[in-house]
């Protein structure tokens, strides 16, 4: 799980403001270069495997420290996979961190939860730039950045980040539930309702049971926690939510879970890229073992305006670019 040291110089390339998923996407792509032993796809496979899932967590909590200004924690071989983790993000010299069985054990059920989850945007981005057969690195880096787009992998930090906004004022419970029953309203409820579930999100059930078993021993002193617990309630209990099929999904009891263990917003993103890693790599190796797979070439149907005729640019009045000329015109 130990990176190569030259590759924390990488780390000081990056404004300190940069993204965590910017950073962990770059940083998984680099790994080839210091792992050139996978030349081809069907070499040494199990390894760069193991490899990967393995460092993954260490260049997530790398980019952490850093950005932080903190010294690098590097992993110790008496942890697990998930207390390593914690302690690499939050050990420091003048407190060592301690490790929690609950605080890893939830985190366990987290990446669990998160494995994999059928043909999403980045699942099938890591499919069709595998088609190509790119090596493990560069499929798992497109889909990181797949991941890192607010419509998909961004949902359990826009959920805190939404109790943020009901804390500060800016929003109550009332005014966003009244909004989310608004059709004209391109308002959006984050962490209810799901494109594929059509009632309780099954992975919701058990990170809800997670996330009350964490709060009941913590005992933070948290009004977003308040405000979580409040808005669920009410929702549950609304026959418009009800009716309409808007549960609390994964992403509603994930973002709680995650800030309750002390993970940073900016960071919610990875923790779930770590994650669905496992899944990516299934998904990726699968295709590869499928003599019939081809390289992916999605169709798409022109839909624009018919043939125009070409106006030299030198005799246009406005400038405005036009219609591509064809030879022969």
């Amino acid at each position: 799980s130990l990176v190569h040291e030259d590759m924390r110089s990488f780390y000081s390339t990056f404004p300190r403001f940069s993204h965590p998923m910017g950073i962990l996407s770059a940083m998984v792509n680099a790994l080839r270069s210091f792992y050139p032993e996978l030349q081809t796809i069907e070499e040494e496979i199990d390894m760069t495997v193991t490899r990967l899932v393995s460092k993954v967590r260490t260049m997530a909590a790398m980019s952490y420290k850093i950005s932080r200004g903190h010294k690098v924690v590097y992993p110790r071989p008496d942890l697990s996979y998930c207390a390593n983790f914690l302690n690499m993000m939050f050990d420091t010299p003048v407190r060592p961190y301690v490790i929690d069985q609950d605080m890893v054990d939830a985190l366990n059920v987290f990446w669990i939860l998160h494995a994999d989850h059928e043909q999403n945007c980045s699942t099938s981005t890591v499919r069709m730039v595998g088609s190509g057969r790119v090596n493990l690195y560069a499929a798992i880096s497109a889909g990181i950045a797949a991941l890192w787009g607010p419509l998909h992998g961004g949902a359990n930090q826009a959920v805190i980040e939404m109790l943020k906004k009901i804390h500060q004022g800016d929003e109550s419970i009332d005014r966003i539930i009244q909004r989310a029953k608004d059709k004209s309203d391109p308002f959006r409820l984050m962490g209810f309702g799901h494109r594929v579930y059509k009632t309780f999100d099954p992975r919701a059930r058990i990170m809800k049971k997670v996330c009350d078993r964490l709060l009941e021993k913590l005992r933070l002193e948290d009004p977003l926690m308040d405000i979580a617990r409040e808005l669920e309630a009410r929702a549950l209990s609304d026959s418009f939510f009800v009716d309409h099929h808007l549960y609390p999904n994964v992403d509603f009891y994930s973002g709680i879970v995650l800030r309750a263990m002390g993970i940073p917003t900016n960071m919610f993103t990875v923790m779930f890229a770590i994650g669905r890693l496992p899944g990516w790599i299934a998904q990726w190796k699968e295709s590869m073992d499928d003599p019939s797979w081809r390289l992916a070439r999605p169709r798409q149907i022109y839909v624009g305006p018919p043939e125009t005729a070409y106006v030299p640019m030198n005799e246009r009045e406005d400038r405005e670019p036009g219609p591509i000329h064809r030879p022969g015109e």
